[in-house]
């Protein structure tokens, strides 16, 4: 049973032998996200497979009803979302409460945006002290409105959508895939064509979504490493069927912890290879790591492969800072794997940790010094001087944050001593079975 994230549930690892087995992580929780809300957007019944059951989706999943979708689960990770159709959704009776579902907050806020209806967004302690401003700012340009909100536009908040949404062109000044989103959602009811332009790429399922339920949008190269996504506003969305990929972020976790334990050799089924979601795979194979992809096919518009991993010995590299956008929510782990690397890792450009579930930079930089691992933070760079192995002994304060609880987790599996987190509940919002999975493969925890 995996906890819930309302209960303070602390947990131990130690150091295990050989990971073994195959394992396939839940479904990926973007594209989770993603299909309520399209199908939501659509007008007739849209059929998901492989749908991240977590406490995040589930909340977006409540959202969506309570603008009018009808919403059914008819098997494991089995949904049937009969929705109303651009233009069609309802003012909410009650609030929108995302828990803490960042993700899902900003995208339907780009969604109510985009519609004349005015909706409450709240969420729990940690999303509540997340920045919204971002999101907002280019939904304000296209007639939304701030009815009420917390200091600096945060949650608890009232926005009252534009009954006719003026199509824009915005440069986003942060890489975030939620705030091209959110544009791009509130620019699906607008007249004429809503553009986004971003220097760096970031992940793109919004766009394959969009194209998938039978929007008109065109991406093309901008600079170096960006993209112009072009969207023709009041598409009539049809009902498509969506088989949710493996979710990359999920699978590195027993990735990670397949390379550091000596003795692994696991298999990782279906994982998605969307080039903008592996970062990490890239950054771990140019550290030395044994990553073999197996049996590459398509599901759901999306690249799969099963990966192969088995333990290596690791070398620290350079990790550039455009390569941020495609695995912003991996650092944690990344900055584990170094730990057990020989020579220094530096991870360049982590400003955006700075906003996640916590400040994850200074979180893992806490849980790197409670277990005896030499790094350092220069500007918004995270340098780990790794020694191919942790001392481990230390309780890592979690902070309300999925992620750091599950990366120090792993390094617990290879550490000299028994590595502790401080509350494993919020695993369930993008995890849930993380605990017994990792324990199946041979994972001691505590």
């Amino acid at each position: 049973m995996s906890a819930s994230p309302d209960q303070i549930v602390p947990l131990s690892a130690s150091r295990s032998r050989g990971l073994a087995g195959r394992v396939r992580v839940p479904g990926d929780k973007s594209i989770s996200h993603r299909s309520m809300i399209f199908g939501l957007l659509s007008v007739g019944e849209t059929t998901v497979e492989g749908l991240l059951e977590g406490a995040d989706v589930l909340a977006t999943a409540e959202a969506c009803r309570k603008l009018g979708a009808t919403i059914e689960r008819v098997g494991e990770g089995a949904w049937r979302i009969r929705g109303v159709g651009v233009g069609g959704l309802l003012s909410p009776e009650s609030a929108l409460d995302f828990g803490n579902a960042g993700t899902g907050a900003r995208l339907m806020m780009g969604v109510v945006a985009g519609h004349g209806i005015t909706a409450s967004f709240d969420g729990d302690a940690s999303l509540r002290k997340r920045p919204m401003m971002r999101v907002l700012t280019p939904l304000l340009r296209m007639g939304a409105e701030i009815v009420s909100s917390a200091e600096g536009g945060r949650l608890p908040l009232v926005l009252r959508g534009a009954a006719d949404p003026v199509p824009i062109t915005y440069e986003t000044p942060v890489a975030s895939a939620q705030v091209k989103s959110a544009v791009l959602l509130a620019g699906i009811n607008a007249p004429g064509r809503t553009t986004v332009i971003e220097a760096e790429a970031t992940r793109d399922h919004t766009e394959r979504m969009l194209a998938h339920f039978g929007a008109e949008v065109t991406v093309t190269p901008h600079g170096d490493h960006g993209r112009r996504i072009v969207l023709q506003g009041r598409p009539e969305l049809r009902p498509s069927p969506i088989v949710v990929p493996a979710d990359p972020s999920s699978a590195a976790f027993p990735l990670v912890a397949a390379l550091i334990v000596p003795g692994s050799d696991i298999v990782i089924e279906g994982v998605m290879m969307n080039p903008l979601r592996i970062g990490l795979i890239t950054t771990l194979k140019e550290m030395g790591a044994d990553i073999v992809e197996l049996d590459r096919r398509v599901e759901g518009g999306e690249d799969v492969a099963d990966l192969r991993v088995r333990h290596s010995a690791l070398k620290g590299v350079d990790v550039p800072a455009e390569r941020a956008p495609s695995m912003i929510d991996e650092y944690p782990v990344l900055a584990v794997a170094a730990a057990f690397a020989s020579g220094e890792t530096r991870m360049n450009g982590l400003d955006e940790l700075r906003v996640k579930e916590s400040d994850r930079l200074a979180a893992v930089a806490a849980g790197l010094a409670a277990n005896g691992v030499d790094h350092r933070i220069e500007g918004n760079d995270l340098i780990v001087a790794g020694t191919e192995r942790a001392k481990g002994g230390g309780l890592v304060a979690t902070h309300m944050d999925h992620r750091i609880a599950m990366a120090f987790l792993v390094m617990g599996l290879a550490s000299d001593k028994p590595v502790t987190v401080d509350d494993t509940g919020f695993i369930a919002t993008s995890f849930p079975v993380f605990v017994p999975m990792m324990r199946g493969l041979g994972a001691e925890f505590a």
